[in-house]
């Protein structure tokens, strides 16, 4: 029964924004799901009821206010979140202390420091043979893309060729990458590990074999990699 459940709820969260998508789309699932049980009750009172067929000149008045009154509260509910959601990302485009370039290739992905200058690299899945304890299959590359937690990070997101996609489920980020076009995308990681995404768009014969692993360490720990990166 839980694992049924578990098809209907997002990826478990890995930052402070993505729990707040988490809850609001729980929210909105028990929302609709209350409306749907309202609906089907009231429809089946009708067709049981006797009242109902006695005379079709009856005028429901007050079932007419309701059946204004009760949609109307029901938008207000999900406005309250939806806008506050809506104001919280909307702070984090405010301001930004790190530039990358993301650019989506067939099939890789570039990354570009554009305040470090000399720090850019490919990214490339690894192959089995490549792989080490512990290493997702499918999942892991060859370069990370390393960035520093607790800093409003801004990423531009462009494709060299097809449209490809930039998704990284755990965090709830998603942002398409096409060619001629400059996506932005700023936001904040507040907890330090490994995150794990994949290519979203159908991109061509390889599109399941560009990964996306995004490592999210301490400053100090950041500094040493720009140093060590450096061309």
């Amino acid at each position: 029964m839980n694992n049924f459940f578990q098809g209907f709820n997002l990826m478990f969260s890995n930052s402070l924004f993505a729990s707040y998508m988490d809850w609001f789309h729980n929210f909105n699932c028990s929302l609709l799901f209350g409306v749907l049980i309202f609906v089907v009750m009231l429809f089946w009172y009708l067709m049981m009821s006797n009242l109902y067929f006695k005379s079709k000149k009856i005028e429901y008045q007050f079932s007419e206010l309701l059946c204004s009154v009760f949609p109307t509260l029901i938008l207000l509910m999900q406005m309250v979140p939806s806008l506050s959601l809506l104001y919280y990302y909307g702070l984090m485009n405010l301001d930004s202390n790190l530039t990358i370039k993301v650019t989506g290739h067939q099939w890789y992905w570039s990354y570009e420091f554009s305040d470090i200058p000399g720090l850019e690299f490919d990214s490339y899945m690894k192959s089995l043979d490549q792989l080490e304890l512990g290493e997702p299959r499918l999942l892991e590359v060859d370069n990370r893309c390393v960035v520093p937690c607790d800093t409003n990070i801004r990423f531009c997101i462009t494709s060299a060729d097809v449209i490809h996609a930039w998704s990284l489920s755990s965090l709830a980020v998603k942002l398409d990458a096409m060619s001629g076009v400059l996506s932005t995308l700023n936001y904040s990681f507040p907890m330090v590990g490994v995150f794990y995404g994949q290519c979203s768009e159908i991109c061509g014969a390889n599109h399941s074999f560009m990964p996306i692993v995004l490592e999210v360490t301490l400053l100090d720990n950041f500094k040493s990699w720009c140093f060590g990166n450096i061309e």
